[in-house]
């Protein structure tokens, strides 16, 4: 089934979700800067339109929005996440995209299809990668039987599902699985955009700080399929 067909997940009742985005809308608005706004897209390439509101004070306001709303389970979580992802300001992806990192550990497997939704649905560096490396990331090394699908998902005609399966052991260190990783790397090497080619570099380069040894010589070996960005993302500091 391609993203376009791929039907977007419901969300589900959550009275905590009804109170954080009465909260969380009540709170951003009043603070919106059309000025910082029209700037902030600009910056974005207008994947989004935003508020306008600086990051120290959104952060702020989203601490005011979560202060006694109660712990949320995975149900909550999902229904926060998509809620917010209906919204167009990009604002409101970040606050999902902060409460996903703060509460994952609360998520199960069963949160996958909810991600992948959220990388492929309003995608761009800024909300994808931290979803890879602090979402998926977090889920798959809670269940390993979940790289199955990031198998899937590094083969995926969507981009940015595909970043994400490359960026989701970018906090791993040790606990890499380099075999993974290195295969990833080469099933996508061949790849024509900038994203996918730039975050094939960047999980090679943050995994040669645990062992630059095997980067070395896996980027020696395959220099001749590695695009010139991603060896140079991979080696920069080799």
């Amino acid at each position: 089934m391609t993203a376009a067909a791929r039907p977007a997940p419901v969300p589900p009742d959550s009275p905590l979700a009804d109170t954080v985005l009465e909260r969380l809308t009540a709170a951003y608005a009043p603070a919106a800067d059309p000025v910082r706004a029209e700037a902030a897209a600009a910056y974005m390439r207008h994947v989004a339109p935003f508020l306008g509101i600086p990051a120290p004070r959104r952060r702020a306001l989203s601490r005011t929005v979560q202060t006694g709303a109660g712990r949320p389970d995975e149900r909550d979580c999902a229904a926060i996440a998509l809620r917010c992802w209906r919204l167009p300001e990009r604002e409101y992806h970040y606050f999902a995209v902060d409460f996903l990192r703060r509460h994952v550990g609360r998520c199960s497997s069963g949160f996958l299809p909810v991600l992948r939704h959220l990388v492929s649905t309003v995608p761009w560096w800024d909300t994808v990668d931290l979803l890879a490396a602090h979402v998926a990331g977090p889920l798959v090394a809670a269940d390993p039987a979940l790289g199955r699908e990031m198998d899937r998902w590094i083969d995926d005609e969507n981009l940015w599902v595909a970043r994400t399966a490359l960026l989701h052991q970018l906090r791993y260190r040790e606990s890499t699985d380099a075999e993974r990783l290195f295969g990833y790397c080469l099933r996508r090497a061949g790849h024509p955009d900038f994203f996918v080619r730039k975050a094939i570099g960047w999980a090679l380069r943050e995994y040669a700080r645990t062992d630059p040894a095997a980067v070395r010589d896996f980027v020696d070996g395959a220099r001749d399929r590695l695009s010139p960005l991603s060896v140079r993302e991979a080696l920069k500091h080799l």
